[in-house]
């Protein structure tokens, strides 16, 4: 008999489905189901690309159950993408003041209203640059930041070093095919199989989950 899929409670998944943001259900119960399981080895979830928290949502919460931290990385001042005139831009996230996006504030009301603050860490700021001064092990790293070959590449390098023995690395925005999104993505995924370091879980529409099973990036 087989172990039932892990998967958010309905009030978690309300918050997440209520949240601003791009992952579709399926991903995010994929995602929550990799994180229950990561969280087991008792190191830290890691997110690359936070947003407004829509996924952070189901890493708090899967880090809650696993008795860990969720720890989330971004300058929140949104990718390429989202920048004013590209598709997913939202003039409802631009600091009047400044007149740049700044995601901070809706991603800290929705970790409010999900009742998750104390499960989470923001590193605000800049991947390459949190990543440099990081040292520790983590149980999962979830790349979902720029969709760029260097801040694709850059996330990978710089965080997933840290994924431990038998922890996960998931890529979001996986599209094998060009006409269905960006390719970054997908060649870091399979650079990151190239690498002998990584081993394919699962696959969720653009989620992929691999596992560190050898040494290297």
């Amino acid at each position: 008999m087989t172990a039932a899929t892990p998967s958010p409670s309905p009030e978690v998944l309300a918050a997440f489905e209520a949240a601003k943001g791009f992952m579709p259900v399926h991903e995010g119960l994929a995602l929550y189901a990799a994180a229950t399981e990561a969280g087991a080895l008792g190191l830290p979830l890691l997110e690359v690309g936070t947003y407004c928290g829509r996924s952070t949502i189901l890493l708090a919460d899967a880090a809650r159950t696993s008795g860990v931290s969720a720890l989330t990385v971004d300058h929140h001042r949104g990718s390429e993408e989202q920048q004013p005139g590209w598709e997913y831009h939202d003039p409802t996230v631009v600091d009047p003041e400044v007149g740049l996006m700044d995601t901070l504030p809706t991603f800290r009301r929705t970790l409010h209203r999900a009742g998750l603050e104390e499960h989470v860490v923001a590193l605000v700021g800049r991947s390459p640059q949190v990543a440099a001064v990081w040292a520790g092990p983590l149980g999962l790293v979830f790349i979902d930041g720029g969709h760029t070959d260097e801040h694709a590449n850059g996330d990978y390098e710089g965080w997933a070093p840290h994924v431990a023995e038998g922890g996960l690395l998931v890529i979001h925005d996986v599209f094998p095919e060009p006409a269905d999104g960006g390719q970054a993505p997908y060649r870091v995924y399979l650079r990151a199989l190239a690498s002998g370091a990584f081993t394919e879980v699962s696959v969720t529409d653009s989620l992929r989950v691999l596992r560190r099973t050898g040494a290297g990036v």
